[in-house]
């Protein structure tokens, strides 16, 4: 597509003989786009974009003056449309996405359009990463043993995705036991300039040409922010949006304030870079960046390597942002030629950023942000977070204190604080506390060398001193790519970790996505027959309360070195850095001091260890996977051939009975309230990705479908069948619903029956009554990971609008794009104080007229007894976009009716 160019900007770059056309921000800037040099680096990139894809349509010269006129006051309410260079998707939201496309290719033929025309119209990449759970551990059959169960777990959904592969052009697959999306895009998938053919106008005559622009990406799972630490843009959106810009839509977003974070100083010895996340993710949390830009600047990014910086980017779903944004600088192009990224391309990034003024140097004058928050690198303290939330850092020398206080406050134990339960046919107990999972677990960590480094030289240390993990702790190091695992091996470092229990279980996404496997029997045994109050520690970015494991109610967050200290510790109740972990042979007490390597030793091992080779030898066949995935055998075809038995792979009925044509809207009358829910409701909350109760909606279904519990696998796994996951919408067993209180799980009650029933019952006994539904809820809901499910399965429940005190980002969109309205309590007012109970009825009217985004809309309210409430309500369908979305019943029936036409 050729922009039409406002700004005479198209200009020609050339790189070591070779010419690239590019729009030249330097020349826009001459051209009537005053001071935009002084943009912040991320806003540049979307500058960028603007400019080469101006068509007069979705993107006007007003949009990109909008930009330029952003640094007035520094905050925009211009909406744009951005155009990513690319997907990234890992398979538990990437095959619910490739479901739907072969859906609509179903679709489109029974609407008489050409299902070739569905494709991916940008490259997409997708990474088995989310499949891989930690039923094995403490041997080095771990690995095998859990790639083994893998597969025979996950055949149905590989096959699919096998299929998907040679049918879809621009779709590539990296097969399981790789490493995580985030990190094969870090060390591999990302350019940070990105090149492509365009036709182009010269002199009159249509010649192909190389365009060159920065890279940019959306992402099917909230952590994609991980590659800005490499200076690529890139955010988490919900499958739905991927799902769009891989169908060549635009995404909608208003122009982004931008909260400066100016790093100074340098960390001092012994801190690591997950000290300083949790630091960073407490402050930005408390400043409040919901839906806002992020960018790292000043002198302390000298001493933070990309690894570092990719951690910090990694948590911007933790502290809210939408990006943790690093320009490029020296580091950037080292770091793409120590992971053996091609001389051209590494020529071209350091080219085009120095000629787009987007190259960092140390004289580089501060950009314009909204606002600036500073730290002091030397302040940063070793630190956890928990017991329940990232945000929730607690330096590492009140963590004992910080635990006693919250089973007092949090989990009314007060009384119970040094309770031990026998545990059966073993030499040891259980009491609240104690750390049954230690686990060394992607995403945050395993980027960087220097933490996994120095997790491997404690463990020699401890070794060395005859320390050894408590007989209670399943530990476990799931590295984010084949990288780590070969410079943990070559250094001997692997050995160490093996010795104390942390074998290698598998590559991919573990413990932090809730696959750490079951407890041994009989641990799990007492810990639920003892109620206690058992703890995770691990190093991943997500602590939230019902996520990493059933019977761990306390979960902190920590660097690998202190994930292997607390598996030596054994207990939340040891005071680190005054008491000692454990005992020497000649039984001295051994202090954490003791064993904490210096970051000399760290750094040594990084040179001599992580090697350009190991990248090359490890990336050079990475699409062709081990040969568990080169057995699977597909037929190919234009459409798939659905199995009407297969418990992971269905149809899905969103085109069942779909026109050319939409319909026209309806209000919402007389509708039932399915749960009145409180603040901070996770997307876990609402589409669990654990495991499967056999006594739950979804465990009856595939029981039904002859699947023994032992093969339910879990939510996750069986995302790509809708039969399953709506029954698992809203089916949490840490879910409150306020219809039911004191009572926990994916309840409710059903009116006016008043029977008490699971929430996938009651929701299907309204769909027979033909009851529309409502789900009232606080603040932020929706926040964390970003799942499509948790809005699918809404629908599919037959919620026809969620109204909250407000919405994280991904989810309110991902609302709409399911035709799913999001609505908001004016300021002040909440579903608590209007004294709702849950027996009421609702109806929502100016649905059918002229509904406009961000629409003021009246709730008329009828309560138990009777009486009337009027309730203002504003409807955060935010874009005329999202408009078009939510009048078609969606972003897929949209699009589908766009190329079908």
């Amino acid at each position: 597509m050729t922009s039409l160019d406002s700004f005479k900007c198209c200009k020609t770059l050339k790189v070591g003989g070779k010419s690239y056309v590019y729009y030249s921000l330097p020349v826009a800037e001459k051209n009537g786009l005053k001071g935009i040099s002084r943009l912040p680096f991320s806003m540049k990139v979307l500058l960028e974009n603007l400019l080469r894809n101006e068509d007069g349509r979705t993107v006007t010269k007003d949009d990109i003056k909008a930009v330029a006129e952003w640094l007035k006051a520094k905050t925009s309410e211009r909406e744009i449309a951005f155009r990513p260079a690319r997907v990234l998707m890992q398979d538990f939201t990437g095959v619910p996405a490739v479901v739907d496309l072969a859906a609509m290719r179903d679709a489109m033929k029974n609407l008489g359009g050409d299902p070739k025309k569905i494709n991916p119209l940008i490259p997409v990449d997708l990474v088995i990463d989310h499949s891989v759970v930690v039923n094995y551990f403490g041997n080095n059959k771990a690995f095998k043993q859990n790639v083994d169960e893998e597969y025979r777990q996950n055949q149905e959904r590989y096959e699919f995705l096998k299929w998907a592969q040679r049918s879809f052009d621009n779709f590539s697959v990296v097969p399981p036991g790789t490493g995580i999306c985030h990190q094969v895009n870090l060390e591999y998938l990302s350019r940070v300039v990105w090149t492509k053919k365009e036709k182009m106008k010269l002199n009159g005559k249509s010649v192909a040409m190389e365009v060159a622009y920065p890279d940019t990406l959306v992402g099917t799972d909230s952590h994609t922010t991980m590659v800005n630490g490499l200076s690529v843009l890139g955010w988490g959106v919900g499958g739905i949006e991927a799902e769009a810009a891989m169908l060549g839509q635009p995404l909608s977003m208003v122009l982004p304030e931008v909260i400066g974070f100016k790093l100074t100083g340098k960390l001092k010895e012994g801190l690591t870079a997950t000290d300083l996340v949790l630091t960073v993710t407490q402050m930005l949390r408390a400043r409040g960046v919901v839906g806002k830009f992020v960018e790292f600047f000043g002198p302390g990014l000298q001493h933070l390597s990309i690894a570092d910086r990719a951690t910090l980017a990694n948590m911007a779903p933790e502290y809210g942002a939408t990006c943790g944004f690093s320009p490029v600088d020296d580091d950037t192009i080292a770091y793409l030629k120590n992971t053996n990224r091609s001389a051209e391309v590494v020529k071209l990034v350091a080219a085009y950023a120095k000629a787009q003024g987007m190259y960092r140097v140390k004289t580089t004058p501060d950009p314009v942000f909204t606002d600036v928050l500073k730290l002091d690198l030397g302040s940063v303290l070793p630190s956890l977070s928990g017991p329940k939330r990232p945000q929730d850092r607690v330096p590492l020398k009140d963590v004992k204190a910080g635990f006693t206080t919250s089973m007092e406050k949090e989990f009314n134990k007060a009384s119970e604080l040094t309770k031990r339960v026998p545990v059966e046919g073993k030499n040891y107990d259980l009491g609240n506390g104690d750390v049954v999972i230690a686990a060394i677990t992607s995403c945050t960590n395993t980027s960087n060398p220097s933490v996994m480094i120095g997790a491997g030289l404690l463990a020699r240390k401890a070794v060395a001193k005859g320390l050894t993990a408590k007989p209670w702790v399943k530990t476990s190091v799931a590295p984010g790519s084949q990288v780590v695992g070969e410079y943990l091996e070559k250094s001997g470092l692997q050995k160490d970790l093996d010795k104390l229990g942390f074998n290698l279980v598998g590559y991919g996404c573990t413990t932090c996505i809730g696959n750490s496997g079951p407890l041994p029997p009989e641990n799990s045994k007492a810990v639920n027959e003892g109620d206690l109050v058992a703890a995770a520690v691990l190093s991943g970015n997500r602590n939230f309360e019902g996520r990493v494991n059933p019977d761990v109610r306390a979960n902190y967050l920590a660097s690998p070195p202190l994930v292997v200290s607390y598996a030596i510790a054994g207990s939340m109740y040891v005071d680190m850095t005054k008491e000692p972990i454990g005992v020497d042979q000649k039984g001295k007490n051994v202090f954490l001091k003791d064993i904490w390597p210096s970051n000399k030793e760290i750094d040594a091992f990084i040179a001599k260890n992580v090697t350009k080779k190991i990248f090359a030898s490890k990336y050079a066949n990475v699409f062709k996977g081990d040969t568990n995935w080169r057995k699977i055998s597909v037929k190919g075809g234009m459409t798939y051939a659905w199995d009407k038995k297969s418990t992971y792979v269905q149809n899905p009925p969103y085109f069942v009975g779909m026109k050319k044509q939409p319909a026209p809207l309806e209000d919402i009358v007389e509708a039932r309230v399915l749960a009145l829910l409180l603040d901070s409701i996770t997307t876990d909350h609402i589409s669990p990705a654990g495991s499967i109760k056999i006594d739950s909606p979804a465990g009856k279904y595939l029981v039904e479908h002859k699947v023994k519990p032992v093969d339910f696998n879990q939510y996750g796994t069986r995302r790509g069948n809708h039969e399953v996951m709506m029954r698992g919408t809203l089916a949490n067993i840490r879910l409150k619903n306020q219809m039911v209180p004191g009572v926990e799980g994916g309840v409710t009650i059903h009116y006016p029956s008043k029977e008490r029933m699971p929430i996938y019952d009651a929701a299907m006994r309204y769909k027979a009554e033909k009851v529309p539904l409502v789900l009232f809820a606080g603040k932020e809901y929706g926040s964390g990971s970003s799942r499509d499910w948790a809005a699918k399965g809404s629908v599919l429940l037959g919620l026809r609008a969620v109204v909250a005190e407000s919405f994280e980002r991904i989810h309110r969109s991902n609302l709409v794009g399911m035709g799913v309205m999001p609505l908001v309590f004016e300021e002040g007012t909440s579903w608590k104080s209007l004294g709702l109970k849950g027996d009421e009825q609702v109806t929502i009217r100016g649905l059918h007229g002229e509904l406009k985004p961000r629409q003021r809309l009246i709730a008329e309210i009828v309560m138990g007894d009777g009486t009337l409430k009027r309730v203002p309500l504003i409807c955060r369908i935010d874009t005329l976009d999202e408009l078009d979305y939510f009048k078609n019943g969606g972003i897929l029936q949209y699009v589908l009716r766009q190329l079908a036409g």
